[in-house]
This record gives C-alpha cells, structure tokens and sequence, in this order.
C-alpha cells in the first residue's frame, strides 16, 4: 500500500516535472534550422527536445532490431535455439537483475520488497535452488513463517540444496521451542555436512539438553577432527560429558561402569571438581584410600573447593578430630593462602575447639574477604572463646547481610546454581559453569541494614536466651563438618 502511494507520486511528480519543461522551453525564443538536399527545416526549442528523445529511442530500437537479425540469421542457417536464446538472455537478465535486488533488499531488511523480487526472479529465471532460498528468508522477515517453511521444503528435493532446507527447518523448530524435532533435523543436516561448525554446534548443545552423552561425545570427536575446536577445549569437555554419563550410569545401578567412567573423566581434567569428587567415591568405594587421596589433592592444589574437602573427610568418617586435622594437612599445606583452605582449617580446629588456632587460620580473611561462611566462622570462635553474646550476635547479624561467596555460575548468563551441572538451567549453555563469585548484586538491601549488628547488641537482657539458642545450634552444625 505505501509503496503504491509512492509510485503514485513519483508518477504526478515526473509529470509535472515534463509539463514545467515543456512549457519553459515554449517560452523560449529561437530555434534550430536543418539545412538536407535543398530542404531546410526549422525546429522550436521544445521541438528539438522530442526530436532528441525520439532519436535515442530510434537508437536503441535499431540496435535491438540487429540483434534479433543476427539470432535470425543464425536460425536459418541450423541453428534451432538461436532465437530462444535471444529471448532466454533478456530474460535471464532481467530475472538476475531481479535476484539481486532483492538480495540488496534483504541485507537492507526490506522483506516486502524482497519477497517481490524474489517472486519476478522466480518467473523469469524458473531456477528454484536461486530463488527459494532468497523467498524462505524475505517470508521469515516478514513473518510468514508457513511460506518459509514450505519453501524450505521445496529446496529438500535437490540434492544441492537439501543442508539449506534442513537448516532452515532446524532453526525454525528451534524457535518454536520443538527440540525433539530439532534435534532430528540438527543429527540429518551433520550427516550432510559433518565439518559444518554451526551444525555441530546446535547439535551438541541439543544432545547436551536431552542428556545423549555418547552421541554429544561423538559430535565433540567430530568437531576436534574438522578443526573447530582447540585440542585442550575438547579434552575439557569430553570430560564433562564423560562426568555426566557417569552420573546416568551409576543411577542406573551400575556402579563398575560409572567408577569408570568417573576415573576416566578425573583423567581426562584432573581440575574438574565434580569429576575429582566422583573419582575419589569411587576409589573410597574400592577401598582404594590412597588413590582418592591423590585425586583430592591433586585438585585442591589448582581449585580449593567445599566438596573436595566433604569427600576428604569420607574417607577415614570415624576419625577423631585431632586425628582428621592432622590428616588433612594434605589438603591444607597445599594453597595455603586461599579463603577456602583458611576457611577449611577454622573449621578443623574448631571441631578440635582450639578456638586460638581457629583464629589465626582465618587471618584477615573476615576484613579483607568477608563472606557468611567466614562471619559465621568467627561467631563460632568467639562463643568458643567465651566473649560476650553482644559479640557473638553481632558477628552473626554482619553474616546476614554478607555475600555467599563463590558458587556454581553459568559464564554465559550469570544464573546460579545449587550444584554443578553440564548444562545451565536458565540458557541451556554447555560447560558454562565455573565456581566464581557472583557479581554484585544491584539491588538495594533494606534502609538501615548497615546498623543491623549496632542493633543486635543492644537487645535486651529478656531475648539474650532466645539468641543463645540460635547461637548454640551454629556452634553445633559446624562441630558436625
């Protein structure tokens, strides 16, 4: 409609432009006199402007008029298609000619237009495998996503265009959120072209989703093979894949197979936690002490971490405190300066109630890095020191409004996690996930939070035995790790 509009106008304004002209040039005065054979004739301004135009068409029609003599002469001398060729060049260029604009028509996000054109190109040309793909991409612009998809469908008959139209019906099944058939398209477009990076991609990440880990391994292997993927990239996340297939294996039952497949994944990215952790159960499995040991220490020394110390302590669960602090210098001689090995040993010592040595463990770490692990640390240790509940509190109430500290975050969304996984929750990203702290959060705690721990030392002497209560249970669940 507003296209239309505009011919309109372009239409009243180039006559209105000739009318202008027309009627200036009457208005001049003058002329010209063409003197041939004892014939003189005398032109107006105005008709010296017809005879030029006329002249250029007279032109232009010769020209044409000679080549269509020379297809015609060709003709009568055997050659049966001179003529139709004729015809077929202007036809082919105006259909190519079509075909172009409408490519420029949708790099430029003109869909309309270049569904047009698409349409003129396929008229003239009649070469479905040029002009259904240039039609399925202007009638997703567009909106139309039934024309798209059954454009694409045509382009399934042809061999040479067969991964075009099975890409274009993946990617249109994946926006509409059907994955199940996604996933068959994104497995029939790899065996069409297996080095085809985007591909490989979408398939991986789709198999990822619905848990086919042998057959994401596989896709993995092929992305390494064609070169899209860096050697260490792809030993990392076949052991994530390897990690996650354990995990299906051993709910299945089967525990020799999944011990397996988690050695196989530790072996594979010794800094992967997850990994380490299932590699040392099942070593503790095997009453194989000494090899989840190794595992867990190996690992601690790259990445300190929460769950390498709770499988640490599996495997001697029955040991006095005394008797687990000292074998847990394996751990702790090892990234000495880390918040979590001082964390880790606050929490040994504290079980032994050396409250001192807990103290000094933790060193600065409540001013420099303080988190509600750390806070919650030192409240224990002051009770254990017998300081004053008024300290005690307020230790507790500077771990309410503290930061965690660092958790399972998804690198490409920030979504955090209870636990580690192959897959992020919220975006559906492949090994995303990495044990950092979050960032800080933008939104404003409630007014007064910061006179939080100034008002908890002021309560009254009737409340102190409710707050004792709570305190005691901290002291007890952290003489419990």
């Amino acid at each position: 409609m507003f296209l239309s509009l505009i011919k309109i106008l372009l239409f009243v304004a180039v006559i209105m432009a000739l009318t202008f002209g027309a009627t200036m040039l009457m208005d001049v005065s003058g002329g010209a006199t063409i003197a041939m054979a004892g014939v003189e004739l005398t032109l107006s301004p105005l008709q010296l402007a017809f005879a030029f135009v006329a002249l250029v068409v007279l032109v232009w029609l010769t020209l044409k008029l000679l080549k269509f003599l020379v297809a015609a002469f060709k003709f009568l001398n055997g050659d049966e298609t001179a003529i139709s060729r004729y015809f077929d060049r202007n036809r082919e260029r105006k259909g190519y000619e079509a075909l172009s604009e409408g490519m420029m028509a949708l790099a430029s996000g003109e869909g309309h237009l270049a569904m047009t054109k698409a349409q003129r190109a396929e008229k003239l040309l009649k070469q479905p495998q040029l002009t259904n793909l240039l039609t399925a991409q202007a009638a997703e612009m567009t909106g139309d996503k039934r024309k798209a998809e059954t454009t694409y469908k045509k382009l399934l008959e042809d061999d040479k265009t067969r991964f075009v139209g099975v890409r274009g019906i993946m990617k249109q099944k994946l926006e509409a959120g059907d994955t199940d058939t996604a996933l068959k398209l994104a497995e029939k477009a790899f065996s069409l072209k297996p080095k085809h990076e985007e591909t490989q991609d979408v398939l991986l990440k789709l198999q990822a989703e619905k848990e086919d880990w042998k057959g994401a391994r596989a896709t993995l292997g092929a992305k390494l093979k064609s070169g899209s993927l860096p050697r260490d990239v792809h030993k990392r996340r076949d052991a994530v894949l390897a990690l996650s297939e354990a995990r299906d294996v051993m709910a299945d039952g089967n525990d020799i197979e999944a011990r397996e497949a988690a050695i196989e994944a530790n072996r594979l990215s010794p800094d992967l936690i997850p990994a380490a952790v299932m590699a040392a159960r099942s070593y503790i499995a095997q009453d194989n002490a000494r090899y989840a040991a190794r595992v867990l220490s190996k690992t601690w020394a790259t990445k300190p971490h929460p769950d390498l110390a709770a499988t640490f302590a599996q495997i001697a669960p029955d040991e006095t405190a005394q008797a687990r602090l000292k074998r847990f210098k394996a751990l702790t001689k090892q990234a000495p300066d880390h918040p979590e090995t001082k964390m880790l040993l606050a929490e040994l010592n504290i079980a032994a109630e050396d409250f001192p040595a807990a103290k000094r463990s933790l060193g600065d770490l409540v001013d420099s890095d303080p988190t509600a692990r750390s806070l919650t640390l030192m409240a224990a240790i002051e009770r254990g020191q017998g300081a004053d509940d008024v300290v005690v509190r307020g230790w507790l109430a500077r771990a309410l409004t503290a930061p965690r500290g660092p958790q399972w975050i998804c690198g490409n969304c920030q979504h955090i996690h209870p636990v580690w996984a192959a897959t992020c929750d919220n975006c559906g990203s492949f090994d995303t996930m990495s044990w950092t702290t979050p960032p800080a959060s933008d939104v404003a705690m409630p007014a007064g939070t910061e006179m939080l721990p100034l008002i908890v030392g002021q309560i009254e002497d009737n409340s102190v035995a409710d707050v004792d209560v709570v305190d005691a249970e901290v002291v007890d669940a952290l003489a419990e790790k």
